[in-house]
């Protein structure tokens, strides 16, 4: 039977670009440079292309230009005409507006349309992690060769808050020989005891020693905690009640925080006398105590609380020695007897 109108296009549109797809956005819908190439064609042979005039090579240019509204099918022969750019131009264009349209609408509405998944994140506490700022070893094993590798990695100074008894003679003499070994490299050390450690004759002996290369020590009569302290950089503190666990902290806000309650420990302490034969705050008398306190910076309820004794002895040992070393205040009560035992030159120490 005859066809009515040209034959349709292998694969490609015969109608013009009306019931087209929307173009997409960012996408202009312009013709190919073998489609403009066609169109002037058509143009300079009078508009008009009879469809028995279209090689197989042409087929897809002139398929393109039926889509985008450039050609239509000539409805009195079997060819095509093409249209006017123009009318063209003018519907692509406000196709491209109303999409445009639409998208700003939609992205007006979209905060809200997310709104409720918003306020459940904003409600959820969100957890930071920091598993690579600190690090937990457990064992003792494992702990002791992470502590030795920071020994040996260390450059500048090592800081050590060693509260609680008396150490064991083979860790005093282990401690003794890093010493040895970070001091002769330039690494400053500077440690930390309780007052109980002077009464434990290898801790007296191993501090000594360490003094004598050049380590210095304070003792505190205060509660504090322990750790070590590499570079300002790592901190170590222990994770367990029996040290085979710990902590190595690198995270920077956390060391800064720890290095400041060293510090803060550090200046609170006293430098002492280390020697076999001393005595103990505990063994002295409660006078003594009581301005060694004093010189500390601890108010006459703290000293009290501290001995164990009454608002009023206190006041009492506190008149009486004020008496005695002609002091107007308590802090100046508390160093002039320092200065009278000898305890008032700052030392180096373990």
């Amino acid at each position: 039977m005859p066809q009515d109108g040209p034959p349709p296009l292998a694969d490609h549109p015969s109608e013009p670009a009306g019931a087209a797809a929307e173009p997409a956005v960012g996408e202009l819908p312009l013709p190919g440079e073998a489609a403009r190439t066609r169109y002037l064609a058509i143009l300079a042979d009078g508009g008009r292309l009879p469809a028995s005039a279209v090689p197989p090579a042409d087929r897809p240019a002139v398929a393109e230009l039926l889509e985008l509204g450039l050609l239509r099918t000539d409805p009195a022969g079997a060819g095509y005409t093409v249209v006017n750019p123009r009318s063209v131009g003018g519907r692509l264009s406000e196709e491209l507006r109303s999409a445009g349209t639409r998208l700003l609408v939609q992205a007006q509405e979209m905060p809200a349309l997310l709104d409720d998944l918003t306020r459940a994140y904003d409600r959820t506490p969100r957890k930071v992690d920091r598993s690579g700022e600190v690090r937990h070893l457990h064992g003792a094993e494992q702990v002791w060769e992470r502590i030795g590798l920071l020994h040996r990695a260390s450059v500048e100074e090592v800081l050590s808050a060693q509260p609680g008894g008396p150490l064991g003679r083979p860790l005093l003499e282990h401690a003794l020989d890093l010493a040895d070994r970070l001091l002769a490299r330039g690494v400053a050390m500077r440690a930390l005891y309780e007052p109980t450690a002077r009464a434990d004759g290898p801790t007296v002996a191993h501090v000594l020693a360490a003094t004598e290369l050049g380590v210095r020590s304070r003792v505190l009569g205060e509660s504090f905690k322990r750790m070590l302290i590499f570079d300002r950089t790592t901190v170590v503190i222990p994770s367990g009640p029996d040290y085979t666990s710990a902590a190595f902290v690198e995270d920077p806000a956390v060391v800064a925080f720890l290095i400041g309650m060293f510090e803060r420990d550090w200046a609170r302490a006293e430098p002492s006398q280390w020697s076999p034969t001393a005595a103990e705050p505990a063994a002295q008398p409660v006078h003594v105590q009581v301005g060694r306190l004093l010189a500390q910076g601890l108010t006459q309820r703290m000293v009290a609380a501290r001995l164990g004794l009454s608002d009023r002895t206190v006041a009492a040992h506190i008149s009486r020695l004020r008496d005695q070393y002609d002091a107007e205040t308590l802090f100046q009560l508390g160093w002039l007897m320092r200065a009278a035992a000898g305890d008032g030159r700052p030392e180096p120490g373990w």
